[in-house]
């Protein structure tokens, strides 16, 4: 989505789920700094603000996963998200999903590490 992501993850056999947000958010964030500062033009630095903009909110909005059906219902509303929004017509056309992954089984850019365990049931022309 153009403001916020989606990610379905399950517990971690060790370690916080809350550690890994701030980790990917850190690593995301210094990613788009950096292609930001290299965008500007060196004559017009004194023109932008010294301080970094930030690029996430400080938290984040989990939801506890606890019926076997709900991974299913919440992937199945990530995948629909973009379509809902009216940024896509189906799917499979937005890129940054893990649509095409289960769908087709194609790797992108969103890696799936346990699509085996989530069997989705695609109706024809209403993913």
């Amino acid at each position: 989505m153009p403001e916020h992501i989606h990610l379905l993850m399950s517990e971690p056999e060790k370690g916080n789920p809350s550690r890994v947000m701030p980790a990917l958010k850190q690593g995301f964030a210094r990613r788009v700094q950096r292609q930001i500062a290299k965008r500007r033009v060196a004559g017009q630095q004194d023109l932008f603000l010294q301080e970094v903009e930030p690029v996430w909110q400080r938290r984040f909005y989990d939801f506890n996963v606890w019926s076997e059906r709900k991974p299913i219902e919440k992937l199945r509303y990530i995948h629909r998200n973009p379509v809902k929004r009216g940024l896509v017509m189906e799917p499979e056309q937005w890129p940054w999903s893990s649509f095409r992954s289960y769908y087709y089984g194609e790797i992108g850019p969103v890696r799936i590490n346990h699509w085996q365990d989530l069997k989705m049931k695609i109706r024809a022309n209403a993913a």
